[in-house]
């Protein structure tokens, strides 16, 4: 459930701060962030069928098309929000224009509407709210949940097509979708930092990752299973731990402070990679970065200005040659809780600027 009166107050100091009349949502993580619900047929449409605009004072209004009004009055808007919904045929105007003709200026949309400013939506929805927290521990518990079922079932016969298929099904028996799922074997996970599945049999060991998501929310992460592991693979394995562990405590240190910045906690990270042993290795794949109705809000980059927020979701993803160490976790300036922890799968206690965690080990069977 989303918290309208949250999210109102939310937009109408926006519209103060901007001087907008209007602001509008189309953007399906963004739809899902104000109304809880979903607004496209084809999932991968950067843009849903239906827009969400908030009009100030308490009004709010949805736009679309003939053939998705009633469905979407139906069963995808808040019930305790009296929320119009307004269409046109299908034939006669693009959302945008349909928009357009209704909104109030000067407004802003996620999405192009002739005539309406452009708006990043990240800086909006990245403090998540209490109902957003709550929603995110129960997604973050069922996602690893549904991938550790999976490996625990592993075989080193098993393709990593095969694992990939179990992972989907396991996580939509709780209504739960997957846009990323990624199975690499031991002669694919070390050769490529994105093991997109293949019928290669996972052999000696495996990396199974996801990003799964419900309700807007996104929780990636990653396990590893190993059957006749390499001898690198353990220390590989701890080095990722740490830098992961160390980008979690940069995260909460500069959430507590005025103007920390994604740039400072990846600044961390590369020291952590370099006191690990493994200098330069994050040139070799992302790091992650802040997290929530989006798979990431915005990834980390060695200048990177974003603001690192307190009360908001991050998922570090650092790397090393075969092993990897990711969670999705909530910060603040004082804690650091992790989301996509099931209580059930082994642990390694770890310790990092100042930073003590627990971080998924390397299952062994």
């Amino acid at each position: 459930m989303v918290d309208i009166d949250e999210r109102e107050e939310r937009l109408e100091r926006f519209l103060a701060a901007e001087g907008y009349e209007a602001v509008w949502f189309a953007q399906p993580n963004a739809f899902a962030w104000l109304t809880g619900g979903d607004n496209w047929v084809d999932a991968s449409a950067d843009v849903g069928d239906a827009a969400a605009g908030y009009l100030g004072d308490g009004e709010w209004t949805v736009v679309t098309n003939n053939i998705e009004a009633e469905r979407i009055a139906a069963e995808e808007l808040p019930a305790e929000l009296s929320m119009s919904v307004a269409a046109d045929d299908w034939h006669e105007a693009s959302l945008g224009e349909s928009v357009a003709a209704r909104s109030p200026t000067p407004a802003a949309a996620d999405f192009d509407v002739p005539g309406l400013d452009s708006l990043d939506p990240t800086r909006l929805r990245v403090r998540l709210a209490d109902d957003d927290l709550a929603a995110y521990r129960t997604l973050g518990k069922e996602v690893a949940l549904a991938v550790e079922t999976v490996c625990r079932e592993l075989q080193p016969g098993d393709t990593e097509h095969e694992v990939a298929a179990g992972l989907r099904i396991s996580l939509a028996g709780r209504n739960i979708d997957a846009p990323v799922v990624l199975v690499g074997g031991s002669d694919r996970a070390p050769e490529y930092r994105h093991p997109t599945p293949t019928d290669a049999a996972l052999g000696d060991y495996a990396l199974v990752i996801v990003t799964a998501r419900r309700g807007g929310l996104h929780a990636s992460c990653t396990r590893t299973v190993a059957f006749d592991p390499p001898e690198w693979l353990d220390e590989r394995h701890r080095a990722a731990q740490r830098v992961e562990t160390r980008a979690l405590a940069a995260t909460r240190e500069a959430a507590g402070r005025d103007g920390g910045t994604a740039g400072d906690v990846f600044a961390a990270i590369r020291d952590a990679y370099a006191e690990s042993g493994h200098e330069g290795e994050w040139r070799k794949h992302h790091q992650g970065g802040a997290t929530g109705y989006a798979g990431r809000e915005w990834f980390a980059t060695p200048n990177s200005d974003a603001p690192i927020a307190s009360e908001a979701a991050y998922a570090w993803n650092p790397t090393v040659c075969g092993a990897k160490s990711e969670d999705t976790a909530y910060v603040t300036a004082d804690a650091v809780e992790v989301l996509t922890d099931s209580g059930r799968w082994p642990t390694d206690t770890v310790e990092a600027g100042g930073l003590t965690v627990e971080r998924p080990a390397i299952r062994e069977q």
